[in-house]
């Protein structure tokens, strides 16, 4: 006769279609109460169904002549049942040594990795695990101590495609409990992980510590965060609906970068806002490393503030926000700077560089103005002897080659070597104006050096004072 347990399990497995009628189902089996329980119940199911089940077992190798035992134990275990048994042998201790990873990540991601090693030779379309509701509660609690967004409180899904296979996790809605009592019920043997008493992992630090401590306060806490991830899966699906319908509305996709329209996004609510931007740089293949809350926030206010045309923002060695007035595209190469040139004149008395976000100030004098005496030279002040320059003046960007004798040294220097010594944010080095008179002698490099030329002196008669005030 059936139990609780298992008629449960099957009406959710039906209803979900977590498994078709005849699949090849990988079992992840451990050895421990909840894979046992799960390979069980699949088990007794599997004959009404047409399932094909395989046992798997990683031994980790991280617990000697224990871990040995248990790899022994599922492989009799499945002998019992008449069910093929693939045990994987995998030495998880040096693979830490090799990758740095902590330990319980080094497990999964070799685990994981044999699941689908067994899956591809016996050609299962499902990979069975024997997570349960409450490793869900904890999976939660552990984000929410550790800080996550919506997405996260959804917990483990009950269904993820991962290359080509589906995981799946039947018992997802089941307590431990209950699992407990089945195993007790069918007299099934099963091992004792010693590791899961170790406080050194943060799972078990959740799981021995903190949620008996929160159940002091609410005897149903796991029940409560099960609920969280139930309402927050529904609003997460919904809202990435919606993302899906704005992006494929607002922006144009090409390889290597994204592009849309300021006014369009900043039309949106803020949540979609950063749901957009998240979906963008999945789109364009960059990592989840890339999804941090401050990252996300220092894009969407680039695009959202209203006093910026120009900026380049470049968050990291793979990507670039690049905003032209009420253009905004997302790159995963360095962008290639435009060039610009503006010619200056006697009539100038202000030019907008809207490629460098500033605004120049010229002023044109005769020595002993009262004008003059306030004037002097720094990095966004300059003063020049307007009788030693060959007019016209031209604002420009550099060019490769450009040099500059710079006041107060002997001799010349690459433009590029002094920005390169400076530490100047490859952004900004393109945008940089550059004072240029008709001989090609760079004067000023605004904001930055000016040159030894056309110093004021004892014998100047005209002076011509800029000033750099950046947007």
């Amino acid at each position: 006769m059936e139990t609780e347990l298992a008629v449960q399990v099957e009406q959710r497995i039906t209803e979900h279609k977590l498994i078709a009628s005849g699949d090849v189902v990988v079992v992840a089996v451990s050895g421990g109460p909840d894979s046992v329980a799960l390979l069980h119940v699949l088990f007794v199911l599997s004959e009404r169904h047409g399932w094909k089940l395989i046992a798997a077992h990683v031994n980790h190798q991280f617990r000697g002549e224990e871990s040995d035992a248990e790899a022994l134990f599922v492989e009799e275990l499945a002998t019992s049942m008449g069910l093929p048994c693939e045990i994987g042998v995998i030495n998880v201790p040096a693979y830490i040594e090799e990758t740095s990873l902590n330990g319980q990540a080094a497990a999964r991601e070799k685990r994981y990795e044999f699941l689908h090693q067994v899956a591809a030779k016996h050609g299962a379309k499902r990979i069975a695990l024997a997570h349960h509701a409450d490793d869900q509660a904890e999976t939660i609690m552990m984000r929410i101590l550790r800080g996550t967004g919506p997405a996260g409180l959804i917990g483990m899904p009950e269904r993820r495609l991962e290359k080509k296979v589906e995981l799946i996790r039947p018992f997802l809605r089941i307590y431990k409990t209950d699992i407990v009592n089945y195993c007790a019920q069918h007299e099934m043997l099963y091992c004792m992980d010693s590791s899961n008493l170790l406080r050194k992992y943060f799972r078990n630090q959740i799981r021995l510590d903190v949620m008996p401590m929160l159940k002091t306060y609410n005897e149903q806490f796991p029940e409560s965060l099960n609920r969280l991830a139930d309402l927050m899966q529904a609003e997460d699906d919904y809202l990435g609906r919606e993302a899906e319908l704005v992006f494929r509305r607002i922006t144009t996709l090409r390889p290597g970068c994204c592009r849309l329209e300021r006014s369009d996004f900043t039309e949106l609510h803020l949540a979609l806002q950063r749901r957009l931007i998240k979906l963008i740089l999945n789109c364009l293949c960059l990592g989840m490393d890339r999804l941090d809350y401050g990252r996300i926030e220092r894009i969407r206010e680039l695009i959202v503030q209203h006093q910026v045309s120009n900026q380049i923002l470049q968050v990291d060695e793979e990507l670039y926000i690049v905003r032209e007035y009420e253009a905004i595209q997302f790159q995963t190469a360095a962008p290639v700077p435009k060039s610009y040139s503006y010619e200056i004149g006697p009539a100038t008395s202000e030019l907008y560089l809207p490629e460098a976000e500033a605004k120049l100030h010229f002023s044109w004098m005769q020595v002993g103005s009262p004008e003059t005496a306030i004037h002097f030279s720094s990095a966004t002040d300059v003063s020049l002897d307007l009788d030693q320059l060959r007019l016209p003046l031209v604002l420009r960007s550099r060019r490769s080659g450009d040099r500059l004798e710079p006041h107060g040294l002997n001799g010349s220097k690459k433009v590029k070597d002094m920005f390169i010594d400076a530490k100047m944010p490859l952004s900004r080095r393109d945008v940089i104006p550059l004072l240029v008179d008709a001989s090609g002698q760079i004067l000023w490099i605004a904001g930055f050096r000016r040159s030894k030329h056309a110093l004021v002196g004892p014998d100047t008669e005209r002076v011509l004072h800029m000033k750099l005030v950046l947007q």
